[in-house]
């Protein structure tokens, strides 16, 4: 394939998070603006902890964002191709065989630590003769396999970063194949971007050194070397890491908390960036507005109340279409307008749904005020100016003004202290429920 192409690679070890999503959401963006192809790909290499109900809820997750993609891969399907890529690499003398073990490792990098050298594979295993070799396998050791870097200046141009200039003499060769014949993550990784040939790799800017091992990888296997963003990291408001918090804040979670998914696209599109965060009806007008090349290298702040208020905004703006599936059976449209103005989770609306269509404890607080309201009511029908007139007379009736007047009337005929305004309320609680909850002891 020609053009551009991105892709978003979860491991289904685990439920999505906010970050995941983030990074999903800004190479769809990508894609989309660009008229490219967004390929879902799942790392699924680690078998002890990948699982299909991981796998599937990736894909529910994308879903209910509405991040469709154009193209799927599985990582356990395409092991074939790995072992081809190891093959090729030992051929050419980039991958060798090393027989340390984790232990052994760990305490050469404590020395080199309390050296203050930095802990950087020393390359011993170069150094092992055909015999040495044998008998350590003898031992029963099995090797793993590491990429033998060039010890040069690896550099690209940073779609977010700009110019990255990374010594690779200051890395380690990266281990590519485990003493098991399992490949790791770079390895898979670098074969299926250069086989499946993607365009640009975006991603979290953890990934920028990893990023010097991978373009000689690429290189080494004769793959077109892709382009690459890197975004910076999200933190929560107060600046510390997400980490701790990632439980509350997976996508399962918020949905079933009661987010819209667009009042999370709207802020993980723009968190980071030099844009507004605003909230969007259409996951299209965020496309339309999307450039990677206006994201900071300065960490971007994830604050749950800021999320609370687009959540809020968003269902101020939707249409009554938009929301009806998931109103009470019965609710119009006219509910919708007047109570969508008061609710910052659409679940709330259905909390209004009995004040205007059943009975309800209803609280008398000035009987004064009730009866007066008893003895002007106006007959129906009734439409947005009976509140006004109605008010105005059990006011002129009883002297009651503001706070006295309003919130006796709101008290006696919805139950409750606060609400939507009761001008739009009114005729849909009706005449009938009226009068019975004005003359409720």
């Amino acid at each position: 394939m020609t053009g551009i192409s991105v892709r978003f690679a979860p491991s289904p070890t685990g439920r999505l998070h906010v970050g995941n999503a983030r990074g999903a959401l800004l190479n769809w963006l990508f894609a989309r603006k660009s008229g490219g192809s967004f390929l879902l790909r799942l790392d699924d290499t680690d078998t002890a902890r990948s699982t299909d109900e991981f796998a599937k809820g990736i894909e529910i997750d994308l879903r209910w964002l509405g991040l469709d993609w154009d193209r799927f891969a599985k990582q356990s399907d395409r092991f074939a191709l790995y072992t081809a890529a190891t093959d090729k690499l030992k051929a050419s003398g980039r991958l060798y065989p090393c027989y340390e073990t984790a232990e052994e490792l760990d305490l050469r990098r404590k020395i080199q630590l309390s050296q203050k050298k930095p802990p950087v594979y020393n390359r011993a295993a170069l150094k092992l003769t055909d015999e040495d070799r044998a008998k350590l396998e003898a031992e029963g050791r099995k090797p793993h396999w590491r990429f033998k870097l060039e010890h040069r200046i690896t550099a690209w141009d940073d779609i977010v970063h700009g110019r990255v200039e990374i010594d690779a003499a200051s890395l380690s060769d990266p281990v590519l194949v485990r003493s098991d014949g399992y490949p790791l993550y770079t390895l898979s990784s670098v074969v299926d971007d250069g086989d499946l040939q993607i365009s640009h790799v975006i991603r979290g800017e953890d990934h920028v050194t990893n990023t010097a091992a991978q373009i000689q990888l690429f290189e080494a296997l004769d793959y077109t070397v892709p382009s690459f963003g890197h975004f910076s990291l999200l933190l929560d408001a107060d600046g510390g890491g997400l980490s701790k918090r990632l439980g509350s804040l997976s996508l399962s979670d918020l949905r079933d908390q009661g987010y819209e998914p667009m009042a999370l696209n709207s802020l993980l599109a723009r968190l980071g960036s030099a844009d507004p965060v605003e909230p969007q009806l259409e996951l299209a007008t965020l496309v339309a507005g999307f450039d990677l090349g206006r994201f900071s290298r300065a960490p971007a702040r994830l604050d749950p109340h800021e999320l609370d208020l687009l959540n809020a905004k968003l269902l101020h703006a939707m249409d009554f279409a938009a929301v009806q599936p998931r109103l009470p059976a019965g609710a119009t449209e006219a509910f919708w307008l007047a109570v969508r103005g008061n609710i910052g989770q659409l679940s709330e609306a259905a909390d209004w749904w009995p004040v205007v269509s059943g009975d309800i404890a209803t609280v008398i607080e000035d009987r004064a005020v009730v009866d007066a309201a008893a003895e002007t009511l106006p007959a129906e029908p009734w439409d947005g100016t009976t509140w006004k007139a109605w008010t105005q007379q059990i006011s002129a009736k009883t002297g009651a003004k503001g706070k006295a007047l309003f919130h006796p009337l709101r008290l006696a005929l919805t139950g409750r202290d606060k609400g939507p305004e009761m001008a739009p309320l009114l005729p849909l609680i009706g005449r009938d429920r009226v009068v019975q909850r004005l003359r409720s002891s």
